[in-house]
């Protein structure tokens, strides 16, 4: 078959992502509740075919992605392109502080202008180039398999846009929980939805849906 089948996971839940600030490339570890969430959906995924597992080498995508090539005993590799977003000086920061501190900032960040970057940090137009080259090239890499790829909200968010073909500015209506099961499918042509925000194996886990 000349496809390849992505499983994509965001990591288990962190302390930033309950205080809702903002981790960027900081290197944050998961909480109590991510270490659970992580082996939750290890479990989930232990019966499922996988060729290789690929994960943000930020602790919090790859202590997640540890978990699961534990379960699924596919080989684990560390790929700095499935890093979050960098959001420069605003990492370490609230949502209520960016308010705050950098309000035409923040009210840029909301609009969703693609070509705009916090200081020292990442537009959502060259994100999107970053997480559909390495998402495509490791999806080439394994043309008729199935894939896991465990990474970050923000990268979660790109490759929806990607398989639902919505533009960087398309208001968000679709969920990005920690450590949740989301499928997609790979073709030369580009990427298809097949599954999004599975959560059976998450019953008794708090999870966060908004914050990166």
């Amino acid at each position: 078959m000349n496809a390849t089948r992505l499983i994509v996971i965001r990591h288990g839940e962190t302390a930033w992502n309950v205080d809702t600030r903002i981790q960027g490339h900081q290197d944050i570890a998961l909480n109590t509740i991510g270490l659970r969430q992580a082996d939750q959906v290890a479990h989930a995924l232990r019966d499922e075919t996988v060729d290789a597992i690929y994960a943000s080498d930020l602790q919090r995508a790859w202590q997640t992605a540890r978990a699961i090539a534990q379960t699924t005993h596919a080989p684990l590799s560390a790929e700095l392109g499935l890093r979050e977003r960098h959001f420069g000086s605003f990492e370490g920061q609230t949502y209520a502080e960016l308010e705050t501190r950098f309000p035409e900032d923040s009210l840029r960040w909301r609009r969703r202008e693609p070509d705009w970057a916090p200081p020292a940090g990442e537009s959502l137009r060259t994100m999107r180039e970053r997480i559909s080259s390495i998402a495509s090239r490791l999806a080439q890499q394994h043309m008729g398999g199935q894939i896991v790829l465990v990474a970050h909200g923000g990268v979660l968010d790109q490759l929806y846009r990607l398989a639902t073909r919505q533009d960087l500015q398309a208001p968000r209506t679709w969920v990005l929980g920690n450590a949740t099961i989301n499928r997609l499918l790979w073709t030369p042509e580009g990427f298809t939805l097949v599954g999004w925000s599975d959560t059976q194996h998450l019953k008794d886990a708090n999870m966060d849906e908004n914050s990166v």
